[in-house]
């Protein structure tokens, strides 16, 4: 797949101007093309200037629902892969991270604070979690929090049309994917904040995974990434996070 590069604040870098004349993000006559959003464009990935990554994720669960849900628990923190969470937070869900590298704070509504990164290798999990293979946030409003994430130096990797009106836009945090979901056209009211929405991690083996939590994990079905599947966390399994297990595979975003 082609690659091609954005200027930091998502707008179209003048280095990438065509043959023609035209500018990235027209469609050679000078109209701007539909599939272009912020210089992202649908399917295409982007390389990145700048490298942020998730150092910590507060997570609003007690620290004994993770234990009891096979993650090593080391006084209040979990670290899957790279990515400490930080537990007993007050709230529901995932309600805010760390980031080490980004240039703002300003993550559009999601609650941000700085902190390097950890060095330290993680625990053996007994539910075989490996790292988080996405973090799923919400969006009233797709192209301001684009705009928002990459003047931060986060930088849109590709865009991914769903059908029913909306659309993944997906962005790269060290070995965290982050997915955005947001409606293709905005709402009139549409000046709400991003929001957190929930985790999926990889394991080295979902069979095992699902044999280990038992009736508290959904079925496995076919993940959007060809050749992985994916089972769904239940909602009464004890956490407050909407949580998915992957089967390891290439991350196709």
């Amino acid at each position: 797949m082609r690659v091609i590069t954005c200027s930091p604040r998502g707008v179209a870098d003048p280095a990438r101007a065509r043959a023609d004349g035209s500018s990235a993000g027209t469609d050679g006559g000078g109209q701007r093309d539909p599939q272009v959003r912020n210089g992202c464009r649908r399917g295409e990935r982007i390389r990145s200037h700048f490298v942020a990554v998730i150092s910590s994720l507060q997570i609003a669960d007690p620290p004994e629902a993770w234990d009891d849900l096979g993650f090593v628990v080391t006084g209040a923190r979990s670290q899957v892969g790279t990515v400490v969470h930080d537990l007993g937070a007050a709230g529901k869900g995932v309600v805010g991270w760390t980031l080490d590298g980004a240039a703002s704070d300003d993550m559009d509504g999601l609650p941000t604070a700085f902190a390097d990164a950890v060095d330290a290798p993680p625990p053996s999990h007994p539910n075989g979690a490996l790292f988080i293979d996405h973090v799923v946030a919400f969006t009233p409003d797709l192209d301001r929090t684009i705009k928002t994430f990459e003047a931060a130096g986060v930088e849109c990797r590709r865009l991914r049309d769903m059908g029913s009106g909306r659309t993944q836009a997906f962005f790269r945090l060290g070995e965290v994917i982050l997915e955005l979901v947001g409606a293709n056209q905005p709402a009139p009211d549409a000046s709400g904040p991003t929001r957190f929405f929930g985790l999926a991690f990889t394991v080295a083996d979902l069979d095992a995974t699902a044999a280990f939590l038992g009736d508290r994990l959904h079925p496995a079905k076919d993940a959007v990434q060809p050749g992985r599947r994916i089972a769904t966390l239940d909602k009464g399994a004890g956490s407050t996070v909407a949580i998915a297990f992957m089967s390891p595979g290439k991350a196709e975003y």
